[in-house]
């Protein structure tokens, strides 16, 4: 599914037109990244959470030529899936 899919679903589902819903949409995608970025955790009761993980600066290997090469530590988001979710997946 894509964006333009999921903002059908969405206006669909709550009775709004396509251009309040894609709205709806990209102010909830811009509130859960701001609140990354400032290091908040996002948690969504049945639906899941968002967080960042700080990865630690490692040694690497690159492949083509064997040799080590350092690799930064970065910040990378991390999602895990609430209980409901998970169990309606299965």
């Amino acid at each position: 599914m894509n964006k333009s899919e999921l903002v059908e679903k969405i206006a669909a589902g709550a009775g709004l037109s396509k251009v309040d819903a894609k709205k709806a949409l990209d102010a909830t995608v811009a509130a859960i990244k701001d609140a990354l970025v400032a290091g908040d955790k996002i948690a969504l009761v049945g639906f899941g959470t968002f967080s960042v993980n700080e990865r630690p600066a490692r040694e690497g290997i690159n492949p083509a030529t064997k040799q080590k090469i350092k690799i930064a530590a970065k910040k990378v988001a991390k999602f895990k899936a609430g209980a409901e979710l998970a169990d309606a997946i299965k």
